[in-house]
């Protein structure tokens, strides 16, 4: 559910602001909100500091990931870390590398023209000896002048690279290959000298890594500074008194209260307004709760006035992965990945709570296999006989009636909850109106779509709904001005609302080829042929790849389509806009 947020106005005297955030702080329940812009010296600087820093922590994450460590021993003590250093290092690496990538191709270009010092061109050209590089086609080296020198360092592919020498301004109608700066020798000797600095200032860079766990923890200050500067600076201020105010849940007004007695605060408690912003809080219990990582994961928040989906989301992208991953071999594989880094979670005492989440959607695919027949696969399963838990789930059109019930079901609770939420309001039954035209526009695509005959009593839903839609939608005195708004909206939403019923055909076609990739693996590496050792080491490779592909590409299936049919779908339909900020109290 979300919790019920109170609007809350602490006033103290501006001698004591200090003191009193720093209470409040304490505290550590109410969400800020500043009437006037947060802006000062102490802020700006504070600011410079955290990007200074995020800049470095960004900078010895990308050294250790690139040098593959996992662990990093933390440095404690009062350790002074140099971030500008480091910054320099690792410029000063980033430059040499991409000097190091053009003195490479450079080296690769001038290879085949041999050594030679540049200097000795120039030097030949101040005693009127014009010397000069030029690829020239074979063919064409009988044509060039008599009295011009030219000598054929190396052919390749039909082109002779050639040095060319003459006492006058050299005119040959080819285009003269551009001198470097250097010889090849000092080139390479460059390179070496670039590649043995760059492996100096790593080594010196992963020195530092070790700081990471102490520049984490002063991050960590410096942001909670940050905090209280700005709500320092955010505070308004009336003649001798200052004034802050917030959002806090409203079991914890009790608690604001009794500090407030202490401190001797005045303070205002009120109801929030539309026009407010207040933020989010979700509470629900631990089993609902598990779909949170799932929110977190795509930093989505209904607002404070919407409906908290919580369960409806867990419970349908549950059914979801099911369908869209297919396989029991695949739910498998999820189950064990989630356990051993459950363990070493566990280990090394860390928080545990999304790997629940993982449990029940690898089930939802275990399950779901076995009703199929569906392991690594499925016509090998069939193959050997193994009889589905539910034979009519491989059946296309069972199967595609399936997606258009749920989708009917699943959006028809969203109407429902509306519906429920305004009773006894009679723009209630405007709800009750749509979801008579979802379930008519279930019938309608499997009329469509699969064939089956359109029942004579989704003709009364149909015109039930509409009429409920236009009259209701915005019933008040003026009958004209209502019936034309109900008009308008049915206009606008009821291809909409076929759409999104057949839209949930997704869950059957991504589920259907992800099986069939598996088969094509399957049927590949069968084809390998006898029993010889290196047709089975191919089979063994052809299979481990496939399915690899497959287990990794599933879950990517699942947040394209998965999340969909619940963030926009459903979400439309229960008028959810996914605008809510996240409660964040001012704590320490």
């Amino acid at each position: 559910m979300i919790v019920p947020m109170k609007k809350a106005v602490v006033i103290m005297q501006g001698k004591d602001s200090f003191n009193a955030l720093a209470a409040l702080r304490e505290l550590g329940i109410l969400h800020l909100e500043f009437e006037r812009p947060v802006k000062s010296k102490n802020i700006n600087d504070l600011l410079e500091e955290l990007q200074l820093l995020n800049q470095v922590l960004n900078i010895l994450a990308e050294v250790r990931i690139g040098s593959g460590m996992v662990f990093v021993g933390e440095e404690s003590g009062n350790v002074e870390v140099n971030v500008r250093q480091i910054i320099d290092l690792f410029k000063r690496k980033t430059q040499l590398t991409e000097h190091l990538q053009v003195l490479t191709a450079q080296i690769k270009d001038y290879e085949i023209w041999g050594d030679f010092d540049p200097q000795d061109f120039v030097s030949l050209a101040e005693k009127n000896i014009f010397a000069g590089l030029f690829q020239i086609p074979v063919g064409q080296l009988n044509r060039l002048p008599e009295d011009i020198v030219v000598s054929k360092l190396s052919i390749k592919g039909g082109i002779a690279n050639c040095l060319i020498i003459s006492r006058n301004k050299i005119e040959i109608g080819f285009k003269e290959i551009s001198l470097p700066q250097i010889g090849l020798l000092n080139m390479r000797r460059r390179r070496d000298e670039d590649t043995r600095v760059i492996k100096d200032l790593q080594r010196q860079l992963l020195d530092q890594v070790r700081y990471l766990g102490i520049l984490n923890k002063i991050k960590l200050d410096l942001q909670k500074d940050l905090d209280f500067q700005e709500a320092l600076s955010g505070m308004s201020q009336a003649e001798s008194l200052s004034y802050i105010s917030g959002y806090l849940p409203f079991d914890n007004v009790e608690r604001l209260m009794y500090r407030a007695k202490q401190e001797r605060w005045a303070l205002r408690i009120s109801e929030p307004q539309a026009e407010d912003n207040v933020p989010v809080l979700l509470r629900n219990p631990k089993w609902i709760a598990v779909i949170n990582p799932i929110f977190k994961f795509l930093e989505i928040l209904p607002g404070y006035y919407e409906l908290d989906i919580s369960l409806p989301f867990l419970i349908f992208f549950s059914i979801f992965f099911g369908m869209l991953i297919g396989d029991a071999g695949y739910g498998i594989v999820y189950f064990l990945i989630t356990l051993l880094l459950h363990r070493r979670a566990i280990k090394l005492k860390r928080s545990t709570r999304s790997f629940f989440l993982f449990y029940i959607l690898s089930f939802c695919a275990i399950i779901w296999g076995l009703c199929t027949g569906t392991f690594f696969g499925h016509d090998w399963v069939m193959q050997t006989g193994y009889k589905p838990l539910i034979p009519a789930l491989n059946n296309e059109k069972t199967l595609q009636r399936l997606c258009f019930l749920i989708g009917a079901v699943h959006l028809s609770l969203a109407h429902i909850w509306r519906a429920i939420l305004k009773f006894p309001a009679l723009n209630m039954l405007a709800d009750i109106g749509w979801t008579a035209i979802l379930w008519a526009c279930f019938f309608i695509a499997r009329v469509l779509i699969l064939g089956d005959l359109f029942p004579p009593f989704a003709k009364i839903l149909l015109i039930a709904g509409i009429f409920l839609v236009i009259i209701f939608t915005n019933p008040q005195r003026n009958i004209i001005k209502g019936i034309g708004e109900g008009l308008g909206t049915l206009a606008l939403s009821f291809v909409n609302n076929f759409t999104d019923v057949v839209s949930y055909i997704r869950l059957f076609a991504v589920g259907l080829a992800g099986v069939a990739i598996a088969d094509a693996f399957n049927a590949m590496a069968f084809s390998a042929g006898n029993a010889h050792i290196f047709n089975l080491i191919l089979a063994g490779f052809i299979i481990l790849l496939g399915h690899s592909l497959g287990v990794i590409l599933g879950p990517v299936g699942v947040l394209v389509h998965g999340v969909r049919l619940n963030v926009l779908e459903f979400s439309s339909h229960a008028g959810i806009s996914w605008s809510g900020q996240n409660y964040k109290p001012f704590k320490k």
